[in-house]
């Protein structure tokens, strides 16, 4: 499968998911410069983790902007894949690709550690490699992290399966405590409408060899690349 890793400046996270995907995974991965105008005939566009255009205004508020993102708009609408992750989920949110918002996490302060998620929704593009229910762990690393959209907008998300990925504790068990950063309804990662477009706040890049504490990213990747099949 081809793949697109957008950098942004102030990207952090474009090198370790072009090393999981190239390197650990054996994808056909590349990096897409924030200028370019194309994407070059890729079959998923990932917008990395980090602090583009140094989160001014707020974060993705500016990187929406870049050039490369009406190639990702158009991309998105044609039916093809875009996975945010950190940064890119707030990018995708920002560009309207994606419902809802990220905002200051609860405790006002950047939160780094790994945390446990269930499985909402296991029959997209994204996550068919995984079963409902399953329970995955994955680092984040976010000071705006708490997502938020209208109770009445999260209630139609819920009953479209748009909610995929979801906070919970090693037991798969909500509770407030295994909630990091505040999310309404522990919401960790969303889905479009149409089930082609995917942000989540944790990430799967840095969980991609055992010797980095786990391999559970790889269930998001490898579903990705299975669909292409």
């Amino acid at each position: 499968m081809k793949w697109g890793v957008v950098r942004f400046p102030g990207s952090l996270d474009d090198g370790d998911a072009l090393h999981a995907l190239a390197d650990v995974m054996g994808q056909d991965a590349h990096i897409l410069w924030h200028k370019d105008e194309t994407l070059g005939g890729v079959e998923c566009v990932l917008l990395p983790g980090g602090f583009s255009y140094g989160d001014y205004l707020r974060t993705g508020a500016i990187a929406r902007f870049s050039p490369i993102m009406k190639s990702v708009a158009k991309f998105a609408a044609d039916g093809g894949l875009v996975i945010g992750t950190c940064n890119g989920f707030q990018i995708l949110c920002e560009a309207h690709l994606l419902p809802g918002a990220l905002t200051r996490n609860r405790s006002l302060s950047f939160i780094c550690e790994r945390v446990f998620l269930r499985v909402e929704n296991a029959s997209t593009p994204f996550t068919r490699a995984t079963k409902q229910g399953d329970v995955l762990r994955l680092p984040i690393k976010h000071g705006e992290g708490l997502y938020v959209a209208p109770e009445d907008e999260l209630r139609q998300m819920e009953e479209r399966g748009q909610v995929i990925l979801r906070y919970v504790d090693c037991d798969g068990r909500e509770s407030d405590a295994a909630n990091p950063n505040g999310s309404m309804r522990a919401i960790a990662g969303v889905a479009n409408e149409r089930f082609n477009v995917f942000g989540l706040m944790p990430h799967p890049e840095h969980a991609v060899e055992p010797m980095l504490g786990g391999t559970d990213g790889l269930k998001i990747f490898q579903s990705i690349a299975g669909s292409a099949r």
